[in-house]
């Protein structure tokens, strides 16, 4: 009971702390904003998105999380668990837009270049990254405890970076008005973090949704592992890919000598799974054990 009153209130306080982080982007955003369209200064205004997007990666991380906690049932037999990927694609994909947004008003600022006050962007910039600082300290004991945690500590920390940029941009501006060209350089430098780091989350939910094998495993290593197992002679219809971000499934089919030791195939299969875990952590298996191919007698059934 003492366990479960523990978890119960860390898990309230990680939500006070994730509440809090979302309100502080909100203003920060909001402030970004309209200093940015009052100063004119684009690099502002890209800032103010690259929050933005932090605000909407935050709630959106955070309601698939909720609806992926969905436990199996007979019409989801695994549960809602790639709900979580569906919302980072959708986020990531509203991530490229912003930052071709961003990277297309940038152009338009290079050909008709406007002016930039310097006094309204500095210290907009300035509540902008204490905004970001505060936020990364609210959350930087819990930032390795699940991957949604990690990943907004990391966004934080590249808003953290934008708005000394920004920041950097206003000095310059307050020397030397004229150098309007370094807001349109902070603005596409911007730009180009939000395009990567939506490309990479991109990528990562296509190849879940394509079942791919995850990108931390090599298929031939897995394969090798499990041919070094005593009693087994050969391996086939080897497939291995995830339903989330974090856990990883193993299906094959084991053939094994017919006067092989191991007629208690659960001792092998316990065996097997535990150097699955141990090697790879992979934990999720389905495993057919044969004394012959079935799969060449049948066809191929297997694959």
């Amino acid at each position: 009971m003492d366990h479960h009153h523990d978890h119960s209130h860390e898990h309230k306080y990680s939500q006070g702390r994730f509440i809090l982080v979302v309100v502080l982007n909100v203003i920060i955003t909001m402030a970004e904003y309209i200093g940015g369209i009052i100063s004119g200064s684009l690099a502002l205004v890209s800032d103010a998105g690259h929050n933005l997007s932090d605000v909407i990666s935050l709630i959106l991380g955070y309601i698939g999380q909720k609806v992926s906690q969905h436990k199996p049932g007979k019409r989801y037999s695994f549960g809602l668990k790639r709900f979580e990927v569906l919302i980072a694609l959708v986020n990531a994909l509203a991530l490229f837009v912003i930052g071709g947004y961003i990277i297309v008003e940038a152009v338009k600022r290079y050909v008709h270049a406007e002016p930039i006050n310097p006094g309204v962007m500095l210290p907009v910039a300035c509540i902008g990254l204490a905004g970001n600082v505060i936020s990364m300290l609210v959350l930087y004991k819990s930032r390795d405890k699940n991957l949604n945690l990690k990943a907004a500590f990391l966004h934080l920390l590249y808003d953290a970076v934008s708005s000394i940029g920004v920041i950097i941009t206003g000095l310059v501006l307050m020397v030397n008005n004229s150098w309007v060209i370094l807001d349109v350089i902070v603005s596409v430098a911007i730009a180009l973090m939000i395009v990567a780091s939506s490309l990479d989350i991109i990528k990562s939910s296509v190849r879940i949704f394509l079942q791919g094998v995850p990108s931390r495993l090599n298929f031939d290593d897995v394969y090798k592992a499990l041919l070094t197992i005593p009693g087994i002679s050969s391996v086939h219809g080897l497939h291995i890919w995830s339903v989330d971000s974090n856990e990883v499934f193993l299906s094959c089919h084991l053939c094994i000598d017919k006067g092989d030791s191991y007629s208690n195939t659960d001792a092998l299969i316990t065996k097997i799974n535990a150097m699955l875990e141990e090697k790879f952590n992979i934990t999720h298996t389905t495993l057919q054990v044969e004394h012959s191919n079935l799969c060449s007698l049948n066809g191929s059934c297997c694959r």
